[in-house]
């Protein structure tokens, strides 16, 4: 059996996750392969069906890449590149998301699906994975 030529480093749902990391990879000189990228840019429903986008390096890059991607932050940053707390417990393990919780997001977000265009307003807010609490 032969043996494969690249480290798959990395899945992602969206393309735009993705991009960001091959970016950050190839400003450090890594060559980046991405796969299933088409299929789930034509309908992102289709990312889980086929495993997400796929990130691959050359096995000669791996370490670095690994190394490098763990530099990256998967919770949300504030204006001064540092970890946002959370105000409740003080935790860094804030995501950003949308919320559909008032009546104008609420007929924006109908009215996209009605003419199935992505919605046009929607709250953004944080929350705290360690203790669920959500703040602006």
């Amino acid at each position: 059996m032969e043996k494969s030529l690249f480290t798959l480093i990395g899945r992602f749902q969206y393309s735009s996750e993705a991009i960001i990391y091959q970016g950050k990879l190839e400003s450090e000189g890594i060559e980046v392969f991405m796969r299933d990228i088409a299929i789930v840019d034509a309908n992102p429903i289709y990312s889980n069906a086929v495993g997400g986008i796929k990130i691959y390096v050359k096995n000669e890059d791996a370490d670095a890449a690994k190394k490098i991607m763990a530099q990256i932050s998967e919770f949300s940053l504030d204006d001064n590149n540092q970890l946002i707390k959370c105000p409740n417990c003080g935790a860094e393990k804030i995501e950003m998301m949308t919320s559909v919780k008032d009546i104008k997001s609420l007929l924006a977000f109908v009215f996209s699906a009605l003419i199935s265009i992505y919605p046009f307003h929607t709250k953004h807010k944080y929350k705290c994975q360690s203790c669920k609490f959500e703040f602006n």
